[in-house]
């Protein structure tokens, strides 16, 4: 595998956070990917303490968390936050998925 470039984070998914406050609770965004799904892998999106081995992205005084197994399935993707009329949630933009379910948070690679 190529060496793989970070995820990003846009400044309105830091803002959400800092919003509702995760890093004065002491928490990141964690951002992991699972096999299971309807395409083969899924997003787990949490608010949790950084770990050891952790890739920490900051702004805006907050923090998401990317796991070491979890880095290479998320490659260069986009952590945003959306509000939608089906509600507000964090979205990714993962240009590593081959094709994904309608609800966003399966992937196939």
């Amino acid at each position: 595998m190529d060496l793989a470039l970070p995820p990003k984070v846009t400044p309105r998914a830091f803002e959400r956070l800092s919003e509702i406050g995760a890093a004065g609770q002491g928490k990141a965004l964690r951002v992991a990917v699972e096999g299971g799904g309807c395409s083969g892998f899924q997003y787990q999106i949490e608010l949790d303490a950084p770990a050891e081995g952790d890739l920490v992205l900051e702004g805006a005084g907050e923090k998401v968390v990317v796991d070491e197994v979890s880095l290479p399935f998320l490659s260069n993707a986009v952590i945003d936050f959306a509000e939608e009329l089906i509600g507000a949630r964090f979205t990714i933009d993962n240009p590593n998925a081959a094709s994904s379910c309608g609800c966003g948070v399966s992937f196939a690679m």
